[in-house]
Protein backbone atom coordinates (compact mmCIF):
# COMPACT_ATOMS: atom_id res chain seq x y z
CA UNK A 1 0.00 0.00 0.00
CA UNK A 2 1.13 3.38 -1.22
CA UNK A 3 1.93 6.48 1.32
CA UNK A 4 -0.34 9.12 1.79
CA UNK A 5 1.79 11.99 2.37
CA UNK A 6 -0.86 14.74 2.68
CA UNK A 7 -2.09 12.59 5.91
CA UNK A 8 1.81 12.57 7.21
CA UNK A 9 2.17 16.25 6.68
CA UNK A 10 -0.62 17.01 8.38
CA UNK A 11 -0.51 14.50 11.58
CA UNK A 12 3.27 16.27 11.74
CA UNK A 13 2.06 19.54 12.04
CA UNK A 14 -0.47 18.87 14.07
CA UNK A 15 1.28 16.46 16.39
CA UNK A 16 4.00 19.73 16.65
CA UNK A 17 1.93 22.19 17.41
CA UNK A 18 0.55 19.73 20.39
CA UNK A 19 3.67 19.24 21.22
CA UNK A 20 4.74 22.57 21.64
CA UNK A 21 7.62 22.09 19.32
CA UNK A 22 8.96 25.48 17.34
CA UNK A 23 9.36 23.36 14.16
CA UNK A 24 8.92 20.74 12.78
CA UNK A 25 10.61 19.23 9.21
CA UNK A 26 8.42 17.07 6.88
CA UNK A 27 9.74 15.20 3.37
CA UNK A 28 9.63 17.63 0.53
CA UNK A 29 7.60 16.95 -3.01
CA UNK A 30 5.45 19.30 -4.91
CA UNK A 31 2.43 18.52 -3.23
CA UNK A 32 3.73 19.31 0.30
CA UNK A 33 5.50 22.34 -1.00
CA UNK A 34 2.44 23.81 -2.54
CA UNK A 35 0.46 23.19 0.58
CA UNK A 36 3.13 24.63 2.81
CA UNK A 37 2.68 27.71 0.34
CA UNK A 38 -1.14 27.95 1.10
CA UNK A 39 -0.43 27.56 5.00
CA UNK A 40 2.05 30.49 4.60
CA UNK A 41 0.04 32.56 2.70
CA UNK A 42 -2.84 32.00 5.17
CA UNK A 43 -0.69 32.91 7.96
CA UNK A 44 -1.15 29.11 9.71
CA UNK A 45 2.64 29.05 9.46
CA UNK A 46 5.30 31.42 9.93
CA UNK A 47 8.38 30.63 8.10
CA UNK A 48 9.09 28.02 5.72
CA UNK A 49 12.73 26.93 5.19
CA UNK A 50 14.12 24.22 2.30
CA UNK A 51 17.27 22.03 3.95
CA UNK A 52 18.91 19.15 2.01
CA UNK A 53 19.90 16.13 3.89
CA UNK A 54 22.17 12.67 2.32
CA UNK A 55 20.71 13.95 -1.54
CA UNK A 56 17.23 14.53 0.13
CA UNK A 57 14.93 17.71 0.39
CA UNK A 58 13.16 18.79 3.54
CA UNK A 59 11.03 21.71 4.41
CA UNK A 60 11.23 22.76 7.67
CA UNK A 61 8.55 24.90 9.18
CA UNK A 62 8.09 27.46 11.90
CA UNK A 63 4.71 27.08 13.78
CA UNK A 64 2.92 30.28 15.09
CA UNK A 65 1.97 29.67 18.64
CA UNK A 66 -0.08 31.88 21.20
CA UNK A 67 -0.47 31.80 24.95
CA UNK A 68 -3.20 32.64 26.81
CA UNK A 69 -3.31 35.21 30.38
CA UNK A 70 -2.40 32.37 32.68
CA UNK A 71 0.42 31.01 30.81
CA UNK A 72 -0.49 27.97 29.76
CA UNK A 73 -0.34 26.35 26.34
CA UNK A 74 -3.36 26.67 23.17
CA UNK A 75 -3.19 24.62 19.98
CA UNK A 76 -4.11 27.40 17.27
CA UNK A 77 -3.93 24.97 14.29
CA UNK A 78 -6.58 22.55 12.94
CA UNK A 79 -5.99 20.62 10.14
CA UNK A 80 -8.60 17.59 8.70
CA UNK A 81 -7.69 15.23 6.20
CA UNK A 82 -10.80 14.96 4.11
CA UNK A 83 -10.13 12.84 0.54
CA UNK A 84 -8.02 10.27 0.96
CA UNK A 85 -6.80 7.32 -1.08
CA UNK A 86 -9.33 4.67 0.22
CA UNK A 87 -12.08 7.44 -0.63
CA UNK A 88 -11.33 10.10 -2.77
CA UNK A 89 -14.37 13.24 -1.97
CA UNK A 90 -14.65 15.74 -5.08
CA UNK A 91 -16.50 18.77 -5.42
CA UNK A 92 -17.99 21.30 -8.40
CA UNK A 93 -16.97 25.10 -7.02
CA UNK A 94 -20.71 25.74 -5.76
CA UNK A 95 -20.81 22.99 -3.32
CA UNK A 96 -16.98 23.93 -2.05
CA UNK A 97 -18.07 23.78 1.97
CA UNK A 98 -17.12 27.00 3.67
CA UNK A 99 -15.31 26.13 7.11
CA UNK A 100 -16.23 28.29 10.24
CA UNK A 101 -18.04 30.75 7.84
CA UNK A 102 -14.96 31.60 5.55
CA UNK A 103 -12.67 31.91 8.72
CA UNK A 104 -10.99 28.51 7.94
CA UNK A 105 -9.76 27.51 4.42
CA UNK A 106 -10.02 24.15 2.47
CA UNK A 107 -7.53 23.09 0.37
CA UNK A 108 -8.28 21.44 -2.88
CA UNK A 109 -6.42 19.57 -6.15
CA UNK A 110 -7.53 21.02 -9.24
CA UNK A 111 -6.82 20.81 -13.00
CA UNK A 112 -5.17 24.01 -12.30
CA UNK A 113 -3.21 22.78 -9.26
CA UNK A 114 -3.62 22.67 -5.09
CA UNK A 115 -5.52 26.12 -3.99
CA UNK A 116 -7.79 27.41 -1.43
CA UNK A 117 -11.19 26.82 -1.44
CA UNK A 118 -11.65 30.85 -2.10
CA UNK A 119 -9.37 30.98 -5.32
CA UNK A 120 -11.07 27.97 -6.83
CA UNK A 121 -14.35 29.64 -6.11
CA UNK A 122 -13.33 32.52 -8.20
CA UNK A 123 -12.18 30.64 -10.79
CA UNK A 124 -14.88 28.82 -11.34
CA UNK A 125 -13.46 25.42 -11.15
CA UNK A 126 -13.98 22.14 -8.74
CA UNK A 127 -11.46 19.26 -7.66
CA UNK A 128 -10.49 17.10 -5.12
CA UNK A 129 -11.32 18.65 -1.59
CA UNK A 130 -7.78 17.50 0.02
CA UNK A 131 -7.89 19.12 3.68
CA UNK A 132 -9.52 21.47 6.24
CA UNK A 133 -7.52 23.77 7.94
CA UNK A 134 -8.94 26.30 10.77
CA UNK A 135 -7.72 27.62 13.36
CA UNK A 136 -7.34 30.99 15.47
CA UNK A 137 -4.72 33.36 14.06
CA UNK A 138 -2.87 35.63 15.84
CA UNK A 139 -5.31 38.99 16.51
CA UNK A 140 -8.17 36.99 16.71
CA UNK A 141 -10.32 35.90 19.51
CA UNK A 142 -11.68 32.70 20.37
CA UNK A 143 -15.23 32.95 19.62
CA UNK A 144 -18.08 29.71 20.12
CA UNK A 145 -20.83 29.81 18.07
CA UNK A 146 -24.29 27.93 18.48
CA UNK A 147 -26.59 27.93 15.85
CA UNK A 148 -29.57 25.42 15.47
CA UNK A 149 -29.92 23.62 12.43
CA UNK A 150 -31.53 20.87 10.25
CA UNK A 151 -29.05 18.28 8.55
CA UNK A 152 -29.79 17.45 5.07
CA UNK A 153 -27.59 15.03 4.20
CA UNK A 154 -24.85 12.13 5.99
CA UNK A 155 -21.33 12.00 5.01
CA UNK A 156 -18.55 9.93 5.31
CA UNK A 157 -16.52 9.82 8.77
CA UNK A 158 -19.66 11.14 10.55
CA UNK A 159 -19.66 14.42 9.04
CA UNK A 160 -22.90 16.00 8.22
CA UNK A 161 -23.92 18.71 5.97
CA UNK A 162 -26.56 21.22 8.29
CA UNK A 163 -28.56 23.63 6.57
CA UNK A 164 -28.94 26.34 9.48
CA UNK A 165 -31.95 28.85 9.96
CA UNK A 166 -30.43 31.54 8.34
CA UNK A 167 -30.09 29.19 4.91
CA UNK A 168 -26.52 29.00 5.31
CA UNK A 169 -25.10 25.24 4.41
CA UNK A 170 -22.34 23.98 6.74
CA UNK A 171 -20.46 21.06 7.25
CA UNK A 172 -20.54 19.59 10.68
CA UNK A 173 -19.10 16.33 12.51
CA UNK A 174 -20.48 14.22 15.50
CA UNK A 175 -17.97 14.53 18.71
CA UNK A 176 -17.83 14.36 22.17
CA UNK A 177 -20.74 11.57 24.39
CA UNK A 178 -22.75 11.79 21.03
CA UNK A 179 -19.91 10.23 19.28
CA UNK A 180 -18.79 7.67 22.37
CA UNK A 181 -22.33 6.51 22.46
CA UNK A 182 -22.51 5.80 19.08
CA UNK A 183 -25.92 8.08 18.67
CA UNK A 184 -27.16 8.15 15.63
CA UNK A 185 -28.11 11.12 13.65
CA UNK A 186 -30.17 11.33 10.39
CA UNK A 187 -31.12 13.47 7.91
CA UNK A 188 -34.00 15.46 8.82
CA UNK A 189 -32.72 15.82 12.30
CA UNK A 190 -32.43 19.11 13.99
CA UNK A 191 -29.34 19.80 15.89
CA UNK A 192 -27.07 22.32 17.79
CA UNK A 193 -24.02 23.05 16.17
CA UNK A 194 -21.22 24.36 18.10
Amino acid sequence: MGRDTIADIITSIRNADMDRKVTVRIASTNITENIVKILLREGFIENVRKHQESNKYFLVLTLRHRRNRKGTYRTILNLKRISRPGLRIYSNYQRIPRILGGMGIVILSTSRGIMTDREARLERIGGEILCYIWGVLPGMKEQKWIHEGLITESLPNGMFRVRLDNENMILGYVSGKIRRSFIRILPGDRVKIE
